[in-house]
């Protein structure tokens, strides 16, 4: 039986999938530290949902390998579907930049995403830590889609002209609803864009340029917004690995 593993910080994210959890016959663990005690580090299938920061050394204690993108995968997206120039730099060439640019760290959110000069980035991170730097677009709405081996399983509108959706209950219509299947379902169909089995796509409308993808980001550590929690805690199963089953990558 799944044990869902919850780390000891409260979001609505988590209680609702908790609560499907529970509803699915799954057990549920939520941490008291950011450790993990000894009772639970034999757990058979320990299925792992928190924050990116400390995911991977939760992961370590529970004997799992976290699925996630790598570095690069944004840079190496067909520009079909990325619509923007992007490439991976490090904080320290991203310093030497005179115009302005939207850099970010490629999997964590170590400092915030945004639009800067070189002189404006944060000073306390090392000259080699890796960044994606893109041309600066805008994006007037972005959708959060969770896939299992290529298939859509839940989707939801997290942002509109980047304001946070929560207030409008996520709602989408059902002409951007087939707008969102229709794209990610070419996405995921084509052959030259690699995947884990279980992860999530972000994918939106640039201005003046169409439907293209935001970023990839680990299942299990990635916000659920409007998409259905029993869904997303299928991806969530196949995203922690046991380190003596990895050939279910």
């Amino acid at each position: 039986m799944p044990t869902l593993i919850l780390t000891p910080r409260y979001t609505d994210d988590a209680q609702a999938l908790w609560k499907a959890a529970a509803a699915l016959g799954w057990q549920v663990e939520r941490l008291v530290s950011w450790r993990v005690p000894a009772a639970l580090q034999t757990l058979s299938e320990p299925v792992l949902y928190g924050e990116a920061l400390f995911g991977p050394a939760l992961a370590a204690e529970l004997g799992l390998d976290l699925l996630g993108p790598p570095e690069d995968w944004l840079v190496r997206l067909p520009f079909a579907y990325r619509k923007r120039a992007i490439s991976l730099s490090t904080l320290g060439q991203a310093r030497q930049l005179t115009a302005p640019a939207f850099v970010k760290p490629p999997n964590d959110k170590s400092f915030p995403a945004a639009v800067y000069k070189g002189a404006d980035l944060p000073t306390e991170y090392d000259d080699d830590m890796p960044v994606l730097v893109s041309d600066v677009v805008t994006w007037e709405k972005e959708f959060r889609c969770f896939i299992l081996d290529r298939t859509l399983r839940t989707f939801s509108v997290y942002a509109r002209a980047g304001e946070l959706q929560r207030d409008a209950d996520f709602h989408s219509t059902p002409e951007e609803d087939a707008q969102v299947q229709e794209f990610i379902g070419r996405l995921l169909a084509d052959p030259a864009v690699d995947l884990p089995a279980a992860t999530v796509v972000d994918v939106g409308t640039i201005a003046g340029l169409g439907w293209a993808c935001v970023e990839q980001n680990a299942a299990w550590g990635a916000g659920i917004y409007g998409c259905d929690p029993s869904q997303v805690l299928e991806v969530l199963q196949r995203a922690s690995i046991k380190l003596d089953n990895k050939d279910r990558r």
